[in-house]
């Protein structure tokens, strides 16, 4: 066991050890065969034929598909008092493995969390048990739009901030209007949560609802798949919405919708750094094996100390990673006043970290770092990805700032 090793296992209860245990298992036996023996798989051009269904099979088998699904529905229980320290531990694991599957597993987590807070028993008994079953279900949150992204995730009640897509109660029906583009799992998933405005001019806080939407739903269409530098394990889509109806019951919140999400972005935070924190540990893990063994000067480049100087530096970023992403997560598990400033550090410090870890992975492999059948420049690809999601870096340190200095920040739009 190495060092960074040793400081995954420390302070986990029985039960995260436990299920990390079985997920290393797992990524090294299943997912990191398959992505190194078919490195060109990622590249075609037919989304739902890069990942093979047996490893989606594995994991339902394992249990870690339906984690955030209640055990009276078949999911996978988990102790509500380490929850979100459980699943970043987890999907750090997975993103070893690849970082696009880990975002397929995350969804499926983050949105089973969110409905089963804020949906109705009806419908929960309807769709879990479905999840549950069919190993290829997936789950979507749809709230990027088009002309409205990072932005929105500040938020700030300008009606100019508002959501395009429109929802209009309309007899027994939600009749819904607009575009939702970026969606991780958009492409291929099988339940939507989908967000659109119901009270114009009142503010994002006040006037935004969600709806859980069926693939099936008339008047919805996947328009594409956008196809991405790195994750592409995960099919991001764009999805539209032409006088697409849903009943009454579908609406989960209405108007305060985004209030009502924090169950969902808070451990959205924590897993978006774990997941990176995953790419990260692999691209050590992949250097360490290559700088012991690869001769330059007549000595194995570990002798050298410029080679010493960037191991140092790897190690120590993602030390620190993981540091700053067990107190955010404690932090969220305790529901302590200081959860929302420490997940947005956490998203923050990961997604250029972990970049600059890669990039030293992949000057340290010389020009085979940059060779597509090495594996080492995917790695930098997935990491590049984590700089926009769930918000910009710099959006992200607007938040910061807005929770450090409430009553001084700036609104960054609008009239200040």
């Amino acid at each position: 066991m190495t060092l960074l090793d040793s400081m995954v296992e420390r302070n986990l209860s029985e039960e995260t050890r436990m299920m990390r245990d079985i997920t290393r298992k797992f990524v090294d036996q299943h997912v990191i065969p398959f992505t190194r023996q078919n490195w060109q798989a990622e590249w075609n051009m037919k989304p739902e034929e890069r990942l093979p269904r047996k490893i989606l099979e594995v994991a339902s088998e394992i249990g870690i598909r339906t984690l955030g699904i209640p055990e009276e529905f078949g999911g996978t229980a988990l102790d509500p008092v380490t929850e979100t320290q459980t699943f970043a531990v987890i999907s750090e694991e997975i993103s070893r493995g690849d970082c696009g599957l880990s975002e397929k597993m995350v969804q499926l987590w983050k949105v089973s969390v969110l409905l089963r807070n804020i949906a109705p028993r009806h419908l929960q008994e309807k769709w879990f048990p479905r999840i549950v079953e069919d190993p290829t279900f997936l789950l979507a949150h749809c709230l990027t739009e088009p002309r409205g992204a990072s932005d929105r995730w500040l938020p700030y009640d300008v009606p100019e901030a508002m959501m395009h897509t429109r929802a209009e109660k309309k007899g027994d029906k939600w009749v819904i209007n607009g575009r939702k583009q970026f969606i991780s799992n958009g492409y291929d998933a099988k339940l939507y949560v989908v967000y659109a405005t119901t009270t114009p001019g009142a503010g994002m806080t006040k006037g935004t609802s969600c709806f859980l939407v069926p693939r099936e739903t008339p008047g919805f269409s996947v328009a594409r798949c956008n196809e991405t530098l790195g994750g592409r394990f995960m099919n991001n889509g764009e999805m539209v919405f032409e006088d697409m109806a849903v009943p009454l019951d579908h609406c989960l919140v209405q108007d305060t919708a985004l209030a009502k999400a924090g169950v969902y972005f808070r451990p959205g935070k924590i897993i978006q750094g774990s997941k990176n924190l995953g790419v990260a540990v692999r691209a050590f893990e992949e250097t360490s094996k290559y700088v012991q063994e690869y001769v330059q000067g007549g000595k194995i480049l570990i002798k050298h100390q410029a080679t010493a100087i960037r191991l140092a530096e790897m190690a120590t970023k993602i030390c620190t990673v993981r540091a700053l992403l067990r107190e955010a997560s404690r932090a969220v598990d305790d529901k302590s006043p200081d959860a929302e400033v420490l997940c947005n550090m956490v998203k923050l410090y990961a997604s250029e970290a972990v970049l600059e870890v890669c990039k030293h992975a992949m000057e340290l492999h010389g020009g085979n770092g940059t060779m597509l059948e090495f594996g080492i420049e995917k790695l930098y690809r997935d990491a590049s990805m984590y700089l926009h999601m769930d918000g910009t870096v710099d959006i992200t340190k607007f938040k910061i700032v807005k929770n450090l200095f409430p009553d001084t920040a700036g609104k960054y739009a609008g009239q200040d």
